[in-house]
């Protein structure tokens, strides 16, 4: 699928050939894998500039942990963490900025404040008054499918097209342009065992019937240590491989921790995929 993804103030990115990384930073103190290493403002900004000089196309802020039995924070507590990063990030040429929230007014203000793209991890369904600062802003969109909370179907990928159907609804009521929008399965979120997830891998290409650019957001997550016997902080070359995989499945953006070993890996991928495409095209003797 190629084309571009349309964001706020005026920004875009190109979709297609190449693989596009979007660093993780958490300004939280108890994230799953890397809590409590960017509280401060400089250390935040220290690991955004090293990841864009690794390759991240975007910085994806977030100040609220996802992990399963976090305990959640105010609002008020979010943007206290997120805001001030996003600011200072905001100044630097050419970063792209993402805000990891579902909360309606973190993402209002986000962008006022420099965000490019809001990052919902229930899918507009939480607060669905998110879908509606999305269409005023013109913010690039990520749409990710959770089954937290709710009765899911058996099968995996029917599920996924339940809910993520439901969250495009809200989108369109909105306002929001398709162009806007990126999907993401949500890997690890009520996906309980390694088998749940690599199902998903395995199908990974059912989800193009979506229409929509697929997000692959593997990166640390529980599965990967099961299969790999790593803690969190050491997943990065068990990430890389689910990386490549899923860009040969078709995904074109990947949110993630260590961003030059997933370049690395996508690198390889990307071109693996190039040099398909020109073989398929040569012309038959």
């Amino acid at each position: 699928m190629m084309g571009q993804w349309h964001l706020a103030h005026g920004r875009h990115i190109d979709l297609g050939a190449r693989s596009v990384v979007m660093g993780i930073l958490n300004v939280t103190p108890n994230s799953f894998s890397d809590g409590g290493l960017f509280t401060t403002l400089d250390d935040a900004v220290a690991q955004a500039r090293l990841m864009v000089e690794q390759g991240a196309a975007i910085i994806d802020v977030g100040g609220e942990s996802t992990r399963p039995m976090a305990m959640p924070v105010s609002a008020a507590e979010e943007q206290k963490r997120v805001l001030p990063v996003i600011e200072a990030l905001a100044s630097l040429d050419g970063v792209l900025l993402s805000v990891d929230t579902y909360r309606e007014e973190t993402a209002r203000l986000a962008v006022a404040a420099g965000a490019h793209i809001v990052n919902d991890v229930w899918g507009l369904q939480r607060e669905p008054g998110i879908a509606k600062v999305a269409a005023d802003t013109g913010a690039g969109l990520v749409i990710m499918h959770t089954g937290r909370e709710r009765q899911k179907l058996a099968d995996a990928i029917e599920d996924q097209f339940l809910f993520l159907r439901r969250s495009l609804e809200i989108a369109r009521e909105a306002g929001i342009d398709d162009s806007r929008i990126v999907l993401d399965p949500g890997f690890g979120f009520a996906k309980e065992t390694p088998e749940d997830n690599l199902d998903l891998m395995a199908r990974f290409e059912e989800l193009h019937r979506l229409g929509f650019p697929l997000m692959a957001g593997t990166s640390r997550k529980r599965f990967i240590g099961t299969i790999t016997a790593r803690e969190a902080p050491h997943r990065d070359a068990g990430t890389a491989a689910t990386s490549v995989i899923l860009r040969l499945k078709g995904a074109q953006l990947f949110r993630v921790h260590d961003v030059a070993i997933n370049m690395d890996a996508l690198a390889v991928a990307d071109a693996m995929l190039a040099r398909q495409s020109s073989l398929a095209a040569r012309p038959e003797e």
